[in-house]
């Protein structure tokens, strides 16, 4: 999904909520838990999915499994996750399906992550984690139309632990190569904060894994544009919406990338707070809900009372929307 469907899907749906499925068997009704015990046919975590989807979809544009939940079921859970994937692919083509891993390893692994979301489960995009660099990241680049989700200012607790750390600039000079026709050397050499160093570094990495295809790659070149090397449609970056007004100053290093947001709704981040300081033209967010929405009941109506929560959230986005003049 390219950019611009995005930006469309949010303007048709008047919504950018995703709603995240993070299924924990511990927290679902339990009447599902103890059909599943008793029919070793049913799956209770797809089976909730199938209800939540079904009663949210039309008021969301995208999904966000979180794999820790699915992972700690070993094969069932995987397995679950790939029959929630493929439901959605199915019956909701038009819903954005995030896969929320946080890979990152060294290139070859990384690879091996990608091939895993991208190919096998046909995911749009998953989330990275950058720590390990350059060659940890670029490797879920080269797949058109898909899109990775880099952390860069999440809404845990212990987050100021290290991006909020001032980074030096001595040991992270770009290569000469570099120099000139760009802003990111400059910007670069200054002393920032690590998420911001982030952002501008990973701006970088798809810059230079572009350049560097050949030019008879068709696959490479026909990806999405890459919006003046910026690669605006092929990264997002993680900011939780607790961050606040630190959004105006990832909105500064990128202005016109989506970001993925979460925190809304459990963990008491603020909806309108998060687009005074992170809207742009194209809208750029992709607010997360999980708790709030697929947990708000534990009854037999949990579908159902999660889809008007999740209706709650569309028209507090459509109002939104409205008021930026992006109907």
């Amino acid at each position: 999904m390219t950019r611009e469907q995005l930006f469309e899907n949010i303007k048709r749906k008047q919504s950018f909520l995703c709603v995240g499925l993070d299924t924990d068997l511990k927290k679902v009704p339990q009447f599902l838990v103890e059909r599943a015990e008793k029919e070793e046919d049913f799956d209770a975590i797809f089976e909730f999915n199938k209800a939540i989807i079904d009663a949210t979809a039309p008021y969301c544009i995208a999904y966000k499994p979180n794999l820790a939940f699915y992972e700690a079921h070993g094969v069932k859970g995987w397995i679950a996750f790939e029959k929630t994937v493929r439901y959605i692919r199915e019956q909701y083509p038009d819903q954005f399906i995030i896969a929320d891993a946080k890979r990152g390893d060294i290139g070859n692994t990384s690879a091996l992550y990608a091939r895993t979301f991208f190919e096998e489960m046909d995911v749009d995009a998953v989330t990275v984690a950058p720590y390990m660099g350059e060659d940890s990241v670029t490797p879920f680049l080269g797949y058109p139309g898909k899109w990775v989700i880099l952390l860069a200012l999440t809404s845990n607790k212990g987050s100021g632990d290290f991006q909020r750390t001032q980074t030096l600039s001595s040991q992270t000079l770009p290569p000469p190569s570099l120099k000139g026709g760009s802003d990111y050397p400059s910007e670069l050499e200054k002393p920032m904060m690590l998420f911001e160093r982030v952002i501008l570094r990973s701006q970088q990495w798809a810059k230079n894994y572009f350049a560097s295809k050949d030019s008879s790659t068709p696959q490479i070149h026909t990806a999405p544009s890459l919006e003046g090397g910026r690669g605006e449609s092929l990264l997002m970056y993680v900011v939780g919406a607790t961050q606040g007004s630190a959004f105006a100053d990832i909105r500064r290093l990128a202005p016109n990338h989506f970001l993925l947001v979460p925190g809304i709704g459990a963990q008491g981040g603020s909806l309108e707070e998060v687009c005074e300081y992170g809207w742009n033209d194209h809208c750029g967010l992709i607010v997360n809900s999980s708790r709030a929405i697929i947990y708000a009941d534990t009854t037999k109506d949990f579908a159902k009372v999660a889809g008007q929560k999740a209706h709650e959230v569309q028209q507090q986005m459509a109002s939104i929307l409205h008021d930026k003049g992006a109907c």
